[in-house]
C-alpha cells in the first residue's frame, strides 16, 4: 500500500498538464526546495534538456545544458532515502544529482517504466496521478538528437501550487515580481536601442564591407540626373502632323465653360468602341442562351430516363410501350391479366382501396347463385316426375358447365350416432405435461410401495 502524500503542485508545459503529489513527510528537504524554487518562477521557461527513453526524463535546469541548477538553501543538499518509497513503477518523481550523494541541487526527473537500479541513490519524493502521466510519455516519445536531447525539447511554462504543506516558506523573490523584473529589463534594452537609433550612431561597417565604400562619407547627398523630355528633332519637323485645333468661337460658350468640349476623333472612337461591345455582349447572350436550351434538354431527357425506370421498377409501362403491346397479337393469357391491371397496387400504402366495383361483383355472384340453386330444384323434380322408357338406354352427356357447381349442396346421412362413438373413443389428446405429471405420479407410487414393503419385513 502506497504511502500518503501531503502536498500537491501542476506543471503547465508545451505537451500538457503534469500533475504532482509530494511525500512532505518522507521527504521534507527535497519538497520544501522544490515547491520554494516554484513559488520564486525559477522552473518558468525551463525545457526538459534530457530524455532517455523506457527510463526517465529530466528537467529543472535553467541553462538547458544539464550541468547547471541551484538550490533553495544555497548549496546543494542531502539525500532523503525512504525504505518504503521506491521506484517501481512509471510517473515517479525524483532528484537529480551531480553523480555523487548529497549533492542535489534543483533538477528533477520522472521515471518512465520500473526502475530498479535507482533504489538507494536518488531522493523519491512525488508522483505523476490522473491522465497527465500520459503527456510524461509523450514528452518520452520524442525524436531525439546523438545525445539524448529533444530535437523540440517541451517546456515547463508555469508551476501552479494547489496544496502547500510548508506555510513557512518565505520566497526570496516571487514569481509575479520576476516577471515584473524581466519586463522592466526588457523595456530598458528596447528604450537603449531606440535612444541609439535616433541619435543616429554610425552603424559597424565590420559587418558588411563593401570595401570602397567604408571610406566613403555617409552624409554625401546622392544626386540623380534625370533626362530631358524635350524632342527638338520632332518640334521642328515641318512633316510632322500637329494636333487639330479647336475654335473656341464656333462652340457654345456654356460647354465650354462646363467642360464638355469633345473632339470628333474621340467621338468616332468612342462609338466603334461602343459598337464593338454591343456585339460582343449580343454573342454573348446566344451563346449562353444556346447553352442554358441544351443543358435544359439534357435534364428533360434524364428525367424521362429516371421516370420510365421506376415505372418498371413498379411494374407499370410508359404510354409509348402500352401502344406497342397493343399492336401485338395478344394471347389468352395476356388478355386475362389485363383484366387485373386496373386493380393493380391498389393495397400501396397511402391509398385508399376503391371496393365499389368488388361489391358489385358479389352481388351479381350472390344472384347466380340463387338462380343456380332454383334451376337445380326444378330439375330434380322433373327427374322425379319423369318415367324411362322400358328396354330403352339413355346416353348421359356430360356438358362443361361453370354455373353447376354453383347448385351442389352437401347432405349427411342421419342414424350414424354409432359411427360418432366410434371416432371419439378413438380420438386421443396427447398433453406432454400431463404425461409427464403421470410418470412423475407413478414414481413416486413406486417408492412409497417399496418403503411399504420394507416396513413390513422388519416387523
Amino acid at each position: 500500500m502506497a504511502l500518503p502524500t501531503y502536498g500537491r503542485v501542476l506543471l503547465d508545459t508545451t505537451a500538457g498538464d503534469i500533475d504532482i503529489e509530494l511525500w512532505s513527510k518522507e521527504a521534507p528537504k527535497a519538497c520544501r526546495n522544490f515547491i520554494a524554487l516554484a513559488m520564486e518562477g525559477y522552473y518558468d521557461g525551463v525545457i526538459f534538456h534530457r530524455v532517455v527513453p523506457d527510463f526517465l526524463v529530466q528537467t529543472g535546469d535553467r541553462t538547458g545544458t544539464g550541468a547547471g541548477g541551484e538550490s533553495f538553501f544555497g548549496e546543494q543538499f542531502e539525500d532523503e532515502i525512504h525504505p518504503r518509497l521506491r521506484f517501481a513503477h512509471r510517473g515517479l518523481v525524483g532528484m537529480a544529482n551531480n553523480g555523487a550523494k548529497n549533492s542535489n541541487d534543483s533538477q528533477f526527473f520522472i521515471t518512465l517504466d520500473r526502475a530498479d537500479e535507482l533504489h538507494g541513490k536518488h531522493t523519491l519524493f512525488g508522483r505523476c496521478v490522473g491522465d497527465t502521466i500520459y503527456n510524461v510519455m509523450k514528452i518520452g516519445a520524442m525524436e531525439l538528437d546523438d545525445s539524448g536531447r529533444p530535437l523540440y525539447p517541451p517546456k515547463v511554462k508555469s508551476v501552479r501550487i494547489i496544496d502547500n504543506p510548508f506555510d513557512d516558506i518565505v520566497p526570496r523573490i516571487t514569481a509575479e515580481e520576476k516577471r515584473v523584473q524581466q519586463r522592466a529589463r526588457q523595456a530598458a534594452i528596447r528604450e537603449r536601442e531606440e535612444a541609439a537609433r535616433r541619435k543616429g550612431a554610425k552603424k559597424d561597417t565590420k559587418l558588411l564591407s563593401f570595401g570602397m565604400d567604408a571610406d566613403e562619407e555617409e552624409d554625401e547627398p546622392v544626386v540623380f540626373k534625370k533626362k530631358s523630355v524635350v524632342r527638338p528633332d520632332l518640334a521642328e519637323n515641318p512633316n510632322q502632323p500637329r494636333m487639330p485645333i479647336l475654335d473656341v468661337n464656333t462652340l457654345k460658350p456654356e460647354k465650354v465653360a462646363r467642360g464638355e468640349v469633345v473632339r470628333e476623333s474621340d467621338t468616332t472612337a468612342f462609338k466603334s468602341k461602343s459598337q464593338d461591345l454591343s456585339k460582343i455582349r449580343e454573342a454573348h447572350q446566344r451563346e449562353k442562351a444556346t447553352e442554358s436550351s441544351a443543358r435544359q434538354t439534357e435534364i428533360e431527357r434524364m428525367e424521362a430516363d429516371i421516370k420510365r425506370l421506376a415505372r418498371r421498377r413498379d411494374g407499370e409501362d410508359s404510354e409509348e410501350e402500352r401502344r406497342t403491346k397493343k399492336t401485338k397479337n395478344k394471347s389468352e393469357l395476356e388478355e386475362e391479366l389485363a383484366k387485373y391491371e386496373k386493380g393493380r397496387g391498389a393495397h400501396r400504402k397511402g391509398q385508399k382501396r376503391d371496393e365499389s366495383n368488388v361489391l358489385a361483383a358479389l352481388a351479381g355472384f350472390r344472384s347466380k347463385l340463387q338462380t343456380a340453386m332454383v334451376a337445380g330444384d326444378e330439375e330434380t323434380k322433373d327427374e322425379s316426375k319423369g318415367d324411362a322408357v322400358p328396354g330403352t338406354q339413355e346416353v348421359e352427356i356430360e356438358v362443361d358447365n361453370d354455373l353447376g357447381f354453383m347448385g351442389h349442396l352437401l347432405h349427411f346421412e342421419k342414424g350414424n350416432e354409432e359411427e360418432v362413438a366410434k371416432a371419439e373413443r378413438e380420438y386421443e389428446v396427447i398433453d406432454p405435461r400431463a404425461r409427464g405429471a403421470q410418470a412423475r405420479q407413478e414414481e413416486r407410487d413406486r417408492k412409497r410401495a417399496a418403503v411399504a414393503g420394507g416396513t413390513r419385513r422388519r416387523r
